[in-house]
């Protein structure tokens, strides 16, 4: 399992729009997720991701625009684009009858993979998503977490370069959602991994980069610590030693004072400054507190969680 290495992003999208009725569940999606990444596709429920996934899969026909997977294009109904990419839906079907190796030799099957290769094919896979003791158990037996690890085997088998997921998450408790995590994190030194979820802190947890959809539009694309610094909050927080009290007042004046302190609050020993300027306010900040002798067990700038992110672009439906 390898990333592509031909220089192509793993995923490309240009134009990519698909109307039901009067609802445009995708417009004019243009979308790059390079090589290599863990890809967080991120939108509330009815954001048009699943419509989405199934046009870049080619599961579904764009009413215009194309799609890329791996330098193959998807869209144009090409056959061998499927090579490229292992795809795992919502809400996944299985043959319950079928133990979860018979299940793996059967997707093996259909893609022309050699017996003998299909065999270790099939015992590697098991032991990467931890079944290898539930080969023989069947299916319709498994919990659902047992089951979407079962469904990245899957989607696995024909070794592709690019992993789509579908809310992988969906439906899952605690400890499923844990394990698919876990195995998101693991392979995605190995594959791109693509998967939607309305889910912010599966993303916050895995993802190196995100996208986000509002209403079928793509209004934000960055890497997950370039998100936090771009919306970075102007609150900076100070919090001082015990010993420090009696210097505070005299710090708290100062600094009230400034110019580029738009407002200055204190809770016993911890300041918070809202700057009016924050470039200002970093350059000088530290320098202020060194005057008073200040001994800090804290100093920082305020970030915003991806959940303050989402919600503040998804209401404004624009960044």
């Amino acid at each position: 399992m390898n990333a592509p290495s031909n220089g192509e992003p793993a995923i490309r999208t240009e134009g990519l729009s698909r109307r039901y009725g009067e609802v445009q569940a995708v417009a004019d999606l243009d979308l790059v997720v390079p090589a290599g990444a863990i890809f967080g596709f991120l939108g509330r429920n009815g954001a048009g991701k699943t419509t989405t996934l199934r046009l870049i899969t080619g599961l579904a026909r764009p009413d215009r625009g194309r799609a890329w997977v791996g330098g193959l294009e998807t869209t144009n109904g090409d056959g061998r684009a499927r090579s490229q990419f292992g795809y795992l839906p919502q809400e996944p079907a299985f043959y319950g009858w079928m133990t979860a190796a018979d299940y793996l030799d059967h997707a093996g099957r259909l893609f022309h993979i050699p017996a003998e290769e299909r065999r270790q094919r099939v015992d590697e896979l098991l032991r990467l998503v931890g079944l290898e003791n539930a080969s023989r158990r069947k299916i319709g037996g498994f919990s659902g977490g047992m089951k979407q690890r079962l469904g990245l085997a899957q989607a696995l088998i024909h070794r592709p370069q690019v992993l789509i997921l579908d809310e992988p998450m969906a439906g899952l408790d605690p400890a499923g959602r844990r394990d698919v995590l876990d195995l998101l994190e693991a392979l995605g030194r190995h594959v791109t991994v693509f998967f939607s979820t309305h889910i912010l802190a599966d993303v916050e947890r895995v993802c190196d980069t995100v996208g986000i959809l509002h209403e079928g539009r793509l209004i934000e694309v960055a890497g997950r610590a370039e998100l936090a610094n771009r919306y970075a909050s102007n609150i900076a927080v100070l919090e001082a030693r015990a010993e420090a009290t009696e210097r505070l007042p005299a710090f708290v004046a100062e600094l009230a004072g400034q110019p580029w302190a738009g407002g200055v609050t204190t809770e016993e020993n911890t300041v918070r400054i809202v700057a009016a300027d924050v470039a200002a306010a970093q350059d000088a900040l530290l320098p202020l507190v060194v005057k008073h002798n200040l001994p800090l067990l804290r100093y920082e700038w305020a970030r915003p969680n991806l959940e303050e992110i989402f919600l503040s672009l998804s209401e404004e439906g624009a960044p």
